[in-house]
């Protein structure tokens, strides 16, 4: 027996320490799975807050549909027209024809009245001394001069001036006069987002919020990929071993919590944003160049629990309903599953008889709408995009004056993908699960 006992000793050895080995490796796998889950939930509610930041200060009630900034533009056309004014030698030539043809207009005018019949002596003395003195064809001969000389002052600097103040004048009594709702309203809200972001001006606003947006795109899908490679490692690890029966339960529960993060993370995290922007519009006046740029027409972020926290708020009965239903078997029902196969394969033989634990554990699956929700999120962002594509097409523009080009910005996010994920993952662990009562 002697020569025996080192020889069973020895394996038994060897697999406590691989299993040690794989229960500590799965441990620190299921830490970064948490670690990046809780980046990637941060990090996308910080991109739905600086989203919804940015089509507030870009919202289409503040730019295009503004009676303000509509004012704003005309009036600074207006003004660089009225400062930058000159009279062009054509103008002049234009000018001067009319003047002469005024002039020559008052003189026909005035020998007409002095040449009807006159009943009185002062009116007859004034016929006869207009007659006798004054001839037309001189006066008419002159017109040209006194026309270029009118031209000449009023082109000069001091009439300019004059004649500008009042347009100015003019255009400021009309700006007053012009005027929206939407005025207080806009500077109140973008002076409290450029504090928010430290900035003093629009365009250090876009620089701002572009570089930050990047970055946490960049970051937010780096951790996804992080997060599911985690869970891919973990399934590749339990294949090695999967001959190692007595490890079955002990990674078998460490998989449900991997399966869990998976499912916090995919129901808190954004999973799709509907974005519809007017990019630019473009309007010709008097020459110059109207334009407005980024105006958000639609904006909506939303994760699945903002999805059930919005029917849930709502007044009406229905979508409270709704909103409780989507909670119970998409959030409730897998976690209840994960539970019961826990206590199914952890527990005593008499918990594994139990008919409560065996159903929510083998049977509650067909209750798990999980499945659904993704197939449903799909075909939802799948419809809004061919709608909304079809509906922005409609308002690009290109005419001579008027230019628009609309664009289309929504899309799955990683919410959505590592929900997919946990899906899958749910899927896989019920056939392992499976393949293990049958062992």
């Amino acid at each position: 027996m002697t020569p025996t006992s080192p020889n069973t000793a020895t394996p038994v050895k060897k697999v406590t320490v691989a299993g040690i080995f794989l229960i500590i490796v799965l441990v620190g796998l299921l830490g970064a799975e948490a670690f990046f889950g809780y980046k990637v939930s941060v990090l996308s509610h910080q991109q739905e807050r600086i989203k919804e930041d940015y089509s507030v200060e870009h919202s289409i009630t503040f730019g295009v549909f503004s009676v303000d900034k509509w004012r704003e533009k005309i009036v600074s056309v207006m003004d660089g027209k009225v400062s930058d004014f000159k009279m062009t030698t054509e103008q002049k030539r234009a000018l001067q024809k009319s003047v002469e043809a005024q002039l020559n207009g008052m003189v026909d005018k005035t020998f007409a009245e002095f040449n009807k019949p006159q009943k009185g002596l002062a009116g007859k003395l004034k016929k006869f001394a207009v007659n006798t003195f004054v001839d037309p064809s001189e006066i008419k001969a002159q017109v040209p001069m006194f026309a270029k000389t009118i031209i000449t002052t009023v082109n000069s600097p001091a009439s300019r001036k004059r004649l500008k103040s009042i347009a100015s004048s003019k255009i400021d009594q009309l700006e007053k006069e012009t005027y929206d709702n939407s005025q207080v309203a806009s500077s109140t809200v973008t002076s409290h987002i450029y504090r928010k972001y430290k900035v003093n001006n629009a365009a250090d606003f876009e620089k701002t919020i572009t570089s930050q947006l990047t970055n946490i795109r960049t970051e937010t899908f780096n951790s996804s990929y992080a997060m599911l490679g985690c869970v891919l490692l973990a399934l590749v690890l339990w294949l090695l071993f999967r001959k190692q029966i007595h490890l079955h339960t002990p990674v078998f529960v460490l998989a449900l919590l991997f399966a869990l993060v998976l499912l916090l993370v995919g129901v808190t995290a954004t999973i799709i944003e509907v974005d519809a922007r007017m990019q630019t519009l473009n309007f010709t006046l008097l020459g110059e160049n109207l334009s407005f740029n980024n105006q958000v027409l639609f904006f909506q972020s939303k994760s699945i629990m903002g999805i059930i926290q919005s029917l849930v708020d709502q007044p009406k009965p229905d979508a409270i309903l709704v909103g409780g239903l989507i909670f119970v078997f998409v959030i409730v029902m897998p976690v209840l599953r994960m539970i019961g196969k826990a206590i199914y394969i952890w527990g005593s033989e008499r918990s594994k008889e139990n008919k409560v634990v065996k159903y929510i554990a083998l049977e509650l699956g067909k209750w798990d709408m999980a499945d659904v929700m993704v197939v449903g999120i799909g075909m939802t962002y799948i419809g809004l995009n061919g709608i909304l594509q079809s509906q922005l097409s409609n308002l690009n523009i290109k005419e001579e004056l008027l230019t628009t080009v609309t664009q289309n910005n929504t899309s799955l996010q990683p919410g959505y993908f590592i929900f997919v994920g946990y899906v899958v993952y749910a899927g896989i662990l019920s056939l392992i699960l499976k393949k293990i009562i049958a062992k």
